[in-house]
């Protein structure tokens, strides 16, 4: 009845997947076929020309530096487990959810893990830390020409220098959270089709 990798079921660690991404049976079954449709040669996992041919992914302007966070370690490819393990990142955040266990690990649509995807978008070196260097280096993907070079430093230079506390020239990640405290980080980092 088709291929042998057709159906979500035939998924390695199905259930593990769909305890850490948080994601439904429904939900993995329809990103399974999602995958399925961009891994054109059917070869059970994606590179980074597949991803490029998402039209919403690759019109959008921080597009590669997404596409990047799906090859955390400098990876060629990504397998169903990796795809979905960053889409979830984009899942909205239920409430009531049961936080009670302690050994529980953070779940990857938290705050804080939204946080810590968004500000890697932005930590183009991965040293920890975002310079006014790299915070220009997006500013110019995300505005493109509608802003002068001379505009596009001052605004740089200013979010930098709101955001640092300590002095060093840097955002770190906790200034970098701290600064978007009042931002509904839950909801702008939300997909509603990801439930």
């Amino acid at each position: 009845m088709g291929s042998g990798r057709s159906h979500l079921e035939q998924e390695p660690e199905l259930d593990s997947i769909e305890e850490e991404t948080g994601f439904s049976r429904a939900n993995l079954d329809r990103l399974h076929h999602r995958f399925r449709a961009l891994d054109r040669n059917n070869k059970g996992y994606l590179n980074r020309m597949d991803l490029h041919s998402i039209k919403e992914l690759d019109m959008n302007p921080l597009g590669d530096r997404i596409i990047n966070s799906f090859f955390p370690d400098g990876g060629q490819c990504v397998d169903f487990r990796g795809f979905v393990r960053v889409l979830a990142h984009f899942r909205p955040v239920k409430e009531n959810r049961d936080d009670n266990n302690p050994h529980k690990p953070e779940p990857l649509n938290s705050r804080n893990n939204k946080l810590r995807f968004a500000f890697q978008l932005y930590d183009l070196d991965c040293d920890g830390k975002i310079s006014k260097k790299e915070m220009l280096q997006v500013l110019r993907l995300m505005v493109g020409v509608q802003v002068t070079e001379e505009q596009l430093e001052i605004i740089a230079d200013r979010t930098v220098q709101e955001a640092d506390e300590d002095g060093d020239g840097a955002v770190s990640f906790l200034e970098f959270s701290k600064s978007l405290e009042k931002m509904n980080v839950e909801h702008k980092m939300s997909i509603r089709i990801l439930k």
